[in-house]
């Protein structure tokens, strides 16, 4: 298969797990439960197809641009398709369709369910890192906002800015990140070396969160 990078670059996104489907004979890839691609196996294991979701104009376009991309292989064929694996089809566009079909089914969960397939929050923490997560904490995805440092009753500042004001699943791709709620939203647990070094953490993880198109 000309696509040998694909499992690692898939299995490197947030959220995705794999398996094999004896019966059909397919590598799946899932996010929050749901197949985004699956690589479709003949009887000797050999790849046959690649399977991935487009929107349907896309899947279009690139089906009347290359012989190698056809409509999809026991499938949805408006908006799935299959790529032969040792076609024409360059590696960079292949990329840019994976990430697209990764990206249409996690936008057909909710904002809340995106950041719990994710493991962050919309301010990009990882909440099973922090020390307070499990005892004082229930965790911000959980408790929609409302950590141990919010004001009593009330969502974090951050959560109320990007989740209810601004209707964003997370702080990903804001221009002014970090902002000044990010700098007078701090954990009391952390002194400010400390602080200042989760606030790159956590917008590294954004990065990486926008990069795949959530």
């Amino acid at each position: 298969m000309r696509y040998e990078w694909m499992d690692a670059y898939l299995l490197k996104k947030r959220g995705v797990t794999k398996d094999y489907q004896p019966v059909w004979n397919w590598i799946r890839y899932h996010v929050g439960g749901k197949m985004f691609a699956a690589i479709c196996l003949d009887q000797e294991k050999r790849p046959y197809y690649i399977n991935l979701k487009l929107e349907p104009v896309k899947g279009e376009v690139f089906r009347s641009r290359y012989e190698d991309v056809l409509p999809g292989y026991y499938s949805d064929k408006i908006n799935w398709n299959s790529i032969r694996p040792d076609g024409e089809v360059p590696d960079d566009l292949m990329k840019d369709m994976l990430d697209e079909s990764y990206r249409l089914v996690m936008e057909g969960f909710s904002r809340k369910r995106q950041r719990e397939i994710l493991g962050i929050t919309c301010c990009g923490t990882e909440c099973y890192t922090c020390s307070c997560y499990g005892s004082i904490c229930g965790g911000c995805n959980e408790l929609s906002g409302k950590v141990f440092h919010a004001p009593k009753g009330k969502a974090c500042p951050i959560y109320r800015c990007a989740v209810y004001k601004k209707y964003r699943t997370s702080c990903a791709g804001c221009e002014d990140l970090p902002c000044e709620i990010w700098r007078t939203t701090k954990n009391p647990e952390l002194d400010e070396a400390e602080f200042e070094a989760d606030i790159r953490q956590r917008m590294e993880n954004l990065k990486r969160a926008y990069e795949d198109g959530i």
